[in-house]
């Protein structure tokens, strides 16, 4: 299907062609268009033209009024104080529209992003061999939402978990493995399931910690056997694979319950640039971006000084030979731009790593590898707060584990489907699938809601309340609109533009003409919890179109009970498609 104009866009560009036939000498001007409370529209930009070209706005918005095309798009335009245009349009140009959006299964009129390119996420990325804790959640949720509106844009996307799967503690943990032959098996009985393998990983962790700490000659076998890892010894790989594929088993069982497809091709840790490490190192030194400072290589900056005043350099690699965290990130933007052949690169990473990614990309900058055509930026996010506004811990201080939070989550939003469970005629299954989708709902709503570099409380009292701006609200919503069409019998939804529109009715209409536009800048900016309160907003209209304006009524004339539920029919496929995009599901009935 083709892309349908909003009526916004379309209102935009008869003003504009106005404003440039009513003054040709002022060339192309933007007529500031915007959604007003006096109108349906209103637009700002005669009054700077007028003082630009020092005329009376209010006879130049007489006149681009007077320019304005015939036709069926405006009701009624008034200029109102210093040459403001308030704009209402016709409630036959509303419902057509929206029987053009209604027409596109697939894509409801959204148009695919002519400019879309290649962009790689980096995000959801766990440590092998540890437990995903609260901290985890954020960067999970916040990279799939964005994966799903990109990919949904027409950008090509190529998502990337940057998994801690490298690193001086594998010396220790092959070690201890190599000592204790079998320690990660499982204990008889258990399954291969995600719980399983974290218990075995944990048992392995703690008892290799306990040795490392306290045995002299282990701590030295273990250091020699980061040697052995890095230098590629056939053995300690194997074994260290074990730990990877059993971190795996894990890590799939708590994106399943997240809801999240994680495919094995897009997990490329940190060990996945380890044969890039040198060249970049050797690169950064031949061109000069990088220097020799004290037997280390590093990267300085003008504007980064520690708290004595003093230059703080990015380290590259260290003075022992090591290779820092910079090292491997600066190789996975050369690969993500040379082989991947992106041209914008995110990281959903927590807010306190933002210095590192600035160093990082602007070393990568001068290096060449980030350019005017090729563009990274982090999309940063705060912090998950308790009740209290500290950071989230359990009652004895612990992190909170991510799994223990998604089941309590579930737990609580089953107890709310339960409660209308009987009324509706939902089966025990129902039940359980639906309260599985609220709880993971309430979850991904409370985070995406929240402007992501903004800290949130966690509190999920409120998370899977009824009223309010919750994820529950929103599939409440859908399942009472998907109840509606159910007892609709014969009456179908039909547009028809011949009907005048009530007020609520217009101003649902008139919101839901807006995803398109809202999804673009929630696109370009990275800003899902815009798409959020899009959603949040066009449920409260429908709230309102239920008090105002009876569906299914025996008084209605038949038009007009066919043009209110194909009314409610789009809003329930726009907050359908909407909340797919956002990685939350609405179930049929609740």
């Amino acid at each position: 299907m083709a892309s349908v104009t909003s009526l916004a866009s379309t209102l935009q560009q008869q003003l504009a062609d106005a404003l440039t036939a009513a003054l040709p000498e002022a060339g192309t001007a933007d007529p500031l268009l915007r959604r007003s409370d006096r109108a349906d529209f209103q637009a700002n930009g005669i009054l700077a033209l007028a003082k630009k070209l020092k005329g009376n706005p209010r006879e130049l918005a007489a006149k681009v009024t007077a320019a304005l095309p015939a036709g069926d798009l405006i009701k009624d335009i008034e200029v109102s104080g210093p040459g403001f245009l308030n704009i209402t349009l016709t409630d036959g140009a509303i419902t057509r529209t929206l029987a053009a959006r209604a027409a596109d299964t697939d894509r409801l009129g959204v148009p695919v992003n002519a400019d879309a390119g290649t962009t790689v996420i980096d995000y959801a990325q766990p440590n092998v061999a540890k437990e995903m804790h609260v901290g985890h959640l954020r960067s999970a949720v916040i990279g799939d939402a964005m994966v799903q509106i990109l990919e949904f844009t027409g950008e090509n996307v190529v998502r990337r978990h940057h998994i801690g799967d490298w690193g001086t503690q594998f010396g220790m943990l092959i070690q201890y493995l190599i000592e204790h032959p079998g320690a990660l098996g499982h204990k008889e009985g258990e399954a291969a399931d995600g719980e399983a393998a974290m218990s075995s990983l944990n048992r392995v962790y703690k008892a290799s910690r306990v040795l490392f700490d306290s045995d002299e000659e282990f701590k030295a076998r273990s250091r020699d056997r980061v040697v052995a890892l890095q230098a590629g010894d056939p053995e300690t790989l194997a074994l260290w694979q074990g730990f990877v594929d059993e971190s795996k088993i894990y890590f799939y069982s708590v994106f399943n319950k997240l809801d999240m497809e994680v495919r094995d091709p897009d997990i490329v840790g940190e060990s996945g640039y380890n044969d890039m490490l040198e060249e970049t190192c050797r690169i950064l030194e031949e061109t000069g971006v990088a220097v020799r400072s004290e037997g280390a290589l590093c990267v300085f900056f003008d504007d980064v000084k520690g708290p004595d005043g003093n230059p703080v350099p990015l380290i590259v690699k260290k003075t022992n030979g090591g290779y820092g965290y910079a090292a491997t990130d600066l190789s996975a933007i050369r690969d993500r731009v040379q082989n991947l052949k992106a041209d914008t690169l995110v990281y959903v990473v927590d807010a306190r790593q933002s210095l590192h990614f600035k160093m990082v990309f602007e070393t990568a900058r001068r290096a060449g590898w980030l350019n005017e055509d090729v563009h990274a930026h982090q999309l940063a996010f705060g912090t998950v707060l308790g009740k209290d506004g500290k950071p989230f811990k359990t009652r004895e201080g612990t992190t909170v584990r991510l799994e223990d939070l998604l089941d309590e989550a579930v737990e609580r939003a089953t107890a709310v489907v339960r409660e209308k469970a009987e009324k509706v005629g939902l089966s025990e299954d129902e039940i359980v699938e639906n309260g599985r989708y609220v709880g993971v709902g309430a979850v991904k709503y409370a985070d995406l809601s929240t402007s992501a570099v903004r800290d949130y409380k966690f509190d999920l009292d409120q998370m899977v309340s009824l009223n309010g701006d919750t994820s529950v609200y929103l599939q409440y919503a859908y399942a009472r609109i998907r109840s509606i069409l159910r007892k609709a019998g014969d009456a179908k939804p039909v547009a028809h533009p011949e009907l005048e529109l009530a007020p609520a009715e217009r101003a649902l209409g008139l919101h839901l003409d807006q995803f398109g536009e809202v999804l673009a800048e929630v696109a370009s900016g990275c800003e899902p919890h815009k798409l959020a309160a899009y959603l949040y907003q066009l449920a409260s209209h429908l709230t309102t179109f239920y008090d105002q304006c009876q569906v299914l009524s025996d008084e209605n004339p038949a038009e007009v009970v066919e043009n209110r539920l194909f009314l409610v029919e789009l809003t329930a496929r726009t907050l359908h498609q909407g909340m797919r995009l956002l990685g939350i599901r609405t179930p049929e009935r609740l």
